[in-house]
């Protein structure tokens, strides 16, 4: 469905076009009319399916249509970051209107407090919060919620996560019954939706792309132990492209801090981020990412939900989510857009049982790659799991699929591949097929045990270590899932995207 036929503001619909929006995604087809009728939604949706512009279309062009005096709607997010993004994209869809906005949240000097105060006591159209930090401002007494007409509740099930409940019907308690509300939540579990039958009226129940990755996500396991998985990482990386950006997440942010110290004193242009550091810290190294200035970003999961940084090539899971819905989160900030991307997780005998249950939530075998010579593989790891890894329970893997000349786990190239570039298995289209005993470089390990020639991340070794065994590298082609879109920048022209 065109944008243009959902009945939006015509206002609205000259920023569209300026950004390129042309078509709704399926979230977006079916939460607009709904919520531009009145009614409460409940929707279940990923991040990259457009839920953001799904909910934000509709609260613009009720404030274009019918624009009230004092504050009309109030966003909550579980994190700043996600504060930040939504209150960008907003200013981008409300470029060509009248209408005001303003983004609460804590970890800021005082000035940005004074701001905030002066947005809300003279009654800007949207506010977009963190809950403890719009809490903050509700107790000071000079907030006058009477005028609001639409809460948003975003990434539900985080905020219930990080323990806001209280916080949340601290403010719900202060806003109108006669509103309407929306609840996103990328997973719905029991408690969210108890929690969504005390907030939402008649819900409209929307479920979109659950639990499925990108379709453009080559996936891939390492079976390693904990002590080797540093090495491991900057043995992948060194033989990466040193301009590609990966981005790496860690369950911890005392890993995350060991894991970015190890690789910035092995000469690796890397940086990390956690809740530790001051917001403008944060910030600063965002942006340092996002224009790939540092290349590499160490993170925990602040990073993976809800946060679009464009051009991410490489997800490397340090270690396995204790939740199958994060890594699903975690693998989708790359291959965004209709982009392709590879995901790859190290996992030591504690996450064994962890990450079968992800296999088990994406209904696929996440294809094993072979350790590079040098690195031993996680206790208890039988060869029966390698055999298998490479036949996803849903049938065949898409590596016919790639674009020509890209990498891929296993079966077949489309491109013409260079004489002595490596392969995991299988065969090449290419105009040099060149058998194994012909490339005696990719048969050797380079200084400080870097293989020579292609990626450790495609191949997942040196040539040798995969001989050695025989038939068993030969089928390594990978399941792919589903995913969606990015997101517009801020003001004045925000880029073409659509989450």
């Amino acid at each position: 469905m065109k944008f243009d036929e959902l009945g939006l503001a015509a206002t609205l619909l000259e920023g569209l076009d300026a950004m390129g929006f042309e078509t709704a995604t399926p979230i977006q087809e079916q939460a607009i009319p709904a919520l531009l009728n009145g009614q409460d939604v409940l929707a279940c949706a990923q991040t990259g399916t457009g839920k953001t512009a799904a909910f934000l279309l509709p609260i613009l062009n009720r404030l274009i249509e019918d624009p009230i005096d004092g504050i009309d709607t109030v966003i909550l997010e579980p994190t700043r970051e996600l504060a930040i993004q939504v209150d960008q994209q907003l200013e981008g869809f409300s470029y060509f209107t009248n209408v005001s906005s303003v983004a609460i949240y804590g970890g800021r000097d005082g000035q940005s407090m004074e701001l905030e105060m002066r947005a809300l006591k003279k009654g800007v159209d949207v506010v977009v919060a963190t809950p403890g930090r719009f809490l903050a401002h509700l107790q000071m007494g000079y907030v006058n919620l009477n005028t609001v007409r639409h809460l948003v509740l975003d990434e539900a099930d985080r905020m219930l996560d990080m323990g806001f409940v209280q916080d949340i019907m601290t403010i719900v308690n202060k806003i109108p019954r006669a509103r309407q509300t929306f609840l996103f939540s990328a997973t719905m579990p029991p408690e969210i939706r108890k929690f969504s039958q005390s907030l939402l009226r008649n819900p409209l129940e929307i479920s979109i792309a659950i639990s499925k990755p990108a379709s453009g996500i080559t996936q891939g396991v390492f079976f390693v132990e904990d002590e080797k998985k540093n090495k491991l990482v900057e043995h992948l990386l060194r033989q990466e492209s040193p301009d590609r950006r990966i981005l790496i997440f860690a369950g911890t942010k005392r890993a995350v801090k060991e894991l970015n110290n190890h690789l910035k004193n092995k000469g690796f242009r890397s940086a990390d981020i956690h809740s530790d550091l001051e917001q403008k810290q944060r910030e600063d190294t965002l942006l340092t990412f996002k224009n790939a200035s540092v290349p590499i970003l160490v993170a925990t999961d602040v990073l993976s939900r809800g946060i679009d940084i464009k051009g991410i090539e490489v997800v490397i899971n340090f270690d396995v989510p204790g939740d199958p819905e994060d890594y699903v989160h975690r693998i989708g900030r790359t291959a965004r857009a209709d982009a392709t991307g590879e995901a790859f997780t190290l996992v030591s005998k504690m996450g064994r049982k962890k990450f079968e249950r992800i296999e088990k939530l994406m209904d696929i075998r996440v294809p094993v790659m072979p350790l590079p010579e040098g690195f031993q593989a996680a206790e208890g790891e039988d060869d029966g799991r390698q055999r298998r890894g490479s036949r996803g329970r849903g049938g065949k893997g898409r590596g016919d699929n790639r674009p020509q000349g890209n990498r891929y786990q296993g079966g077949r190239s489309n491109g013409d591949r260079p004489a002595g570039q490596r392969q995991q298995g299988g065969q090449t289209n290419g105009s040099d097929p060149v058998a194994p005993a012909q490339q005696p470089r990719s048969q050797q390990s380079a200084p400080n045990g870097q293989a020579e020639g292609g990626s450790p991340i495609a191949e997942g070794g040196p040539k040798k270590k995969r001989r050695n065994r025989g038939g068993r590298n030969r089928n390594r082609g990978g399941n792919r899932g589903d995913g969606g879109a990015a997101s517009p920048d801020s003001k004045p022209t925000p880029p073409p995207t659509n989450e």
